[in-house]
């Protein structure tokens, strides 16, 4: 079944029941839609769409936060047989035109934390751009900009007949640009499709299930995790805040079984625990029965703390790509978590290898490259033959990280290709290093990075963050660190936040360039 066919479906099934649940900590709102509503919305909007001139293949970009209008929007642009372009809500201006541009978007439907970028590049859009919609305050619609609801009044609620099929073009998903330009990620109908299979079949989520969701929709990782409860019509909640109260409170109070967390809001979570500044007891968290994590290298100091505090909840971790339609094409699996640490084993339909500079396969212990097919590969890299033809082989996905493989089949991450840091010679991964400081009871973050050096090529250095209320030196680090081999200790202790993307990324090309000068 088609996405579009999924929520139909469950509109004619659980028609009464909630869908979404939207909680604003900050503010104290709470609000919900169930699935009739979430279909009537979705179909509006294709009217609206198709009322605009809109032609199938025809793309409009989504630039928006999360929000209960989000992926009423979303499914309204696939109903419309559009392809939809969400883009990352850090985007620039420049990033912003320029993905817009590559796309020749004849729409943009955009909430109110944009209007400044928009303004700014709007004049260079006119050339594609046919119609702006805006989702916020009305005393703050720009004069060019249609307002959402008065775009959705009145318009037909039901479904257009739109054909659709599984080859279709659905999305364009731009790349975080954490190692270079975005590149716009092709997807079909099928990829989608595919994706709400196997994140169910990862985590066998029911009907009675909610899923809290709280990384931003735009990536495919948080909308695909989301797939597995969409495909059983179990309801979901988008949380507007990430504190530990925040987050413990969405599980209590909607009765929440299924949280993916980034690594950081994880560690606040521990490290809210442990200083009191949260108590377990004030919390219903019974029903919580798995915590999955991904979007980066997981350490497995946190996982077993995690274990300490949730002793009888499920644990997972998926890696994935937005080329590979997100998470799932390696899982570990709630019943191996005698593997924590490890990235997993090929997940449900898909074939990975681990080759050489040569593309030869390797044995087991032998750090290459990870090739991943299935059926959520990606078509290619949107108008971008050289970048496509560089990454895709005979149906392989070369995913430009380093791996291993155990005995028994377990695929362990060590790092990306082009964050191997090579110091007289010597290849350093810094996963390793940075799983060895995560090790350090006052460290809440952590980061390892090559920077320029004359004699050596590249040095170590480590960018560090305390706990709060704690206090880290630099003798102190160097110490811890002496368990290393002397050949991955860092020769630059750094004290500083972490920077990270939405997803939980770490943005170390921002962090070379900030102190390779210093």
């Amino acid at each position: 079944m088609l996405l579009t066919e999924i929520l139909a479906r469950n509109a004619r099934m659980y028609g009464e029941e909630t869908a979404l649940i939207e909680r604003v900590p900050s503010l104290g709102r709470r609000s919900e839609i169930t699935w009739r509503q979430f279909y009537h919305q979705a179909n509006a909007f294709s009217w609206a769409l198709i009322g605009f001139g809109l032609k199938k293949g025809d793309r409009v970009v989504q630039l928006m936060m999360n929000s209960l209008e989000w992926l009423p929007i979303y499914f309204g642009i696939l109903g419309s047989g559009a392809v939809a372009v969400p883009l990352n809500f850090r985007f620039k201006s420049d990033d912003i035109s320029g993905c817009t541009t590559l796309c020749d978007a004849k729409v943009i439907v955009f909430g109110e934390e944009f209007i400044d970028r928009i303004n700014a590049v709007k004049a260079g859009l006119d050339h594609c751009v046919a119609q702006y919609v805006f989702v916020g305050p009305e005393d703050m619609r720009p004069d060019y900009a249609l307002a959402y609801e008065d775009v959705i009044a009145d318009r037909d609620t039901a479904e257009p007949a739109v054909s659709l099929s599984a080859s279709d073009g659905a999305g364009i998903y731009f790349t975080s640009g954490t190692t270079g330009a975005p590149k716009g990620v092709y997807l079909r109908h099928r990829q989608l499709e595919f994706a709400c299979y196997a994140e169910n079949r990862h985590h066998n989520q029911v009907h009675d299930d909610n899923f809290l969701c709280i990384p931003p929709l735009y990536h495919t990782g948080a909308k695909m995790h989301w797939f597995g409860n969409f495909i059983v019509g179990a309801r979901a909640v988008i949380l507007k805040g990430v504190s530990p109260e925040a987050i413990l409170s969405a599980v209590s109070e909607e009765n929440v079984t299924i949280v993916w967390l980034l690594v950081p809001w994880a560690h606040d979570i521990l490290v809210a625990i442990e200083n009191g500044d949260v108590r377990m007891a004030d919390y219903r968290l019974d029903q919580w029965r798995l915590m999955h994590i991904g979007a980066q290298p997981v350490p497995p100091t946190l996982i077993n703390k995690w274990k300490r505090y949730f002793p009888d909840q499920s644990y997972d971790t998926n890696y994935g790509l937005t080329e590979a339609t997100g998470p799932g094409c390696v899982h570990l699996g709630m019943e191996n978590v005698h593997k924590i640490g490890a990235i997993g084993c090929p997940g449900f339909d898909w074939e990975c290898r681990v080759v050489d500079a040569q593309v030869n396969d390797l044995p087991v212990d032998a750090p290459g490259e990870l090739l991943v097919r299935g059926p959520g590969v990606m078509d290619g890299y949107y108008r971008n033959p050289e970048a496509t033809a560089a990454t895709l082989s005979d149906g392989w996905l070369h995913t430009g990280d380093i791996v291993k493989k155990d005995a028994d089949g377990f695929l362990w991450l060590i790092d990306r290709k082009k964050d191997v840091i090579i110091t007289g010679g010597e290849n350093i991964f810094p996963v390793e290093i940075e799983n060895h400081l995560m090790g350090h009871e006052d460290i809440l973050d952590a980061v390892v990075i090559g920077l320029p050096d004359e004699r050596l090529g590249e040095i170590v250095a480590a960018v560090i963050a305390a706990k709060p209320g704690r206090r880290l030196t630099e003798e102190g680090i160097n110490s811890f660190c002496g368990a290393l081999p002397r050949y991955q200790r860092p020769r630059r202790i750094i004290f500083d936040p972490v920077p990270r993307n939405p997803t939980g990324k770490i943005e170390k090309p921002a962090l070379r360039k900030k102190y390779a000068i210093n």
